[in-house]
């Protein structure tokens, strides 16, 4: 790889570079069916990831202005977070979360399966994926990862 840095996917270093990545992007603004906890586009949707090579830990996806920014702090953070309460949590495993980073298990597999547990504002939930979606192919090729 002649050197080039590659952040593990959900690291604190791969957040710093997502975040880097996105710098400058907009990002589409909820849809019209999005639920009120969504509608003003400012809300919280985490992540509680176990199984990481870190141990257990939260992802954050900070949504407001037009913007996302990830976080990944260590698991047993309460509900709260600076930016407000989080609107939707989801509970998944390390190997889970790569697969859907990579395209290999949609969504919609994964609840169906049983292999995510959502808890609070599923509406939050789809206007945060739809964010998610685009931001990933905002960074694809500028963002490269490892699992």
């Amino acid at each position: 790889m002649g050197g080039l840095r590659v952040a593990r996917f959900l690291s604190t270093a791969w957040a710093d570079e997502f975040n880097a990545a996105l710098a400058g992007v907009t990002l589409p603004g909820p849809s019209p069916d999005a639920g009120l906890a969504a509608a003003d586009g400012e809300f919280v949707v985490a992540q509680e990831v176990r199984g990481t090579p870190d141990g257990d830990v939260r992802l954050l996806l900070i949504v407001g202005g037009g913007t996302l920014e990830v976080r990944v702090e260590p698991l047993g953070a309460d509900g709260e977070t600076e930016h407000g309460p989080v609107g939707v949590t989801i509970a998944l495993s390390y190997a889970d979360a790569a697969a859907l980073s990579k395209g290999e298990l949609t969504p919609a597999e994964a609840l169906n399966g049983g292999r995510i547990r959502v808890r609070g504002d599923l509406s939050v939930l789809v206007a945060g994926q739809r964010l998610l979606d685009a931001a990933h192919q905002a960074v694809a090729g500028v963002l490269t990862t490892t699992y």
